[in-house]
């Protein structure tokens, strides 16, 4: 309905060392939808915020500046600052267990051994929120998971995030217009690595 607020949160680490890590797709999709309308990010506290209105509608973007582990901090931070619903929060974080290029959308569930849906879950006192998980893959040995969540995209997949991006806020505005079934429709699919 016009007049509805909805935040929407992408997770990553705050620092030009993480800038473009795979545990910082969150962070990623949204600065490429802020840029592509043409809005800025402000610092605010516990994270930076932008504003995107859609037919009546405003979206709030937060990139949390509490590092992945606290991320629950800024979001219940701003669910109460913000005339916000839980209903109306969506997370954008990475997921390992998704090749690199699929999207998939959920209404809720466990986090998955992600320690930044863990903190919100925590934080806000329930696991049933609205998720939308960028796979990066798992191209790692035994004991490298660090490394490898907090290491860069490779060349090629750094030439797809702008069609990944796009496909994100496509399906963000999908979620706020149309709801979550349309939505889920939508974004859970796959875009294929150049071969």
């Amino acid at each position: 309905m016009a007049g509805e607020s909805y935040l929407i949160a992408g997770l990553g680490n705050i620092g030009p060392e993480y800038e473009l890590s795979r545990h910082n797709m969150g962070f990623m999709a949204l600065d490429a939808w802020a840029k592509a309308s043409g809005v800025a990010f402000i610092t605010r506290r516990y994270g930076d915020l932008a504003e995107i209105p859609l037919k009546g509608r405003s979206i709030y973007l937060l990139k949390p500046s509490t590092y992945m582990n606290l991320s629950g901090n800024a979001v219940r931070y701003w669910l109460g600052k913000l005339p916000v619903s839980e209903q109306r929060l969506m997370i954008i974080c990475d997921d390992i267990n998704l090749p690199f290029g699929t999207l998939r959308l959920r209404k809720g569930g466990s986090d998955g051994g992600h320690n930044g849906l863990k903190s919100i879950a925590e934080s806000i006192g329930t696991e049933e929120f609205p998720r939308l998980r960028m796979g990066i893959g798992h191209d790692f040995s035994e004991g490298g998971q660090v490394d490898f969540v907090l290491g860069s995209l490779s060349d090629e997949q750094l030439t797809l995030m702008p069609e990944l991006c796009a496909r994100v806020s496509e399906g963000m505005k999908e979620w706020v217009l149309a709801g979550i079934d349309r939505a889920m429709n939508t974004v859970n699919s796959k875009i294929r690595e150049k071969e």
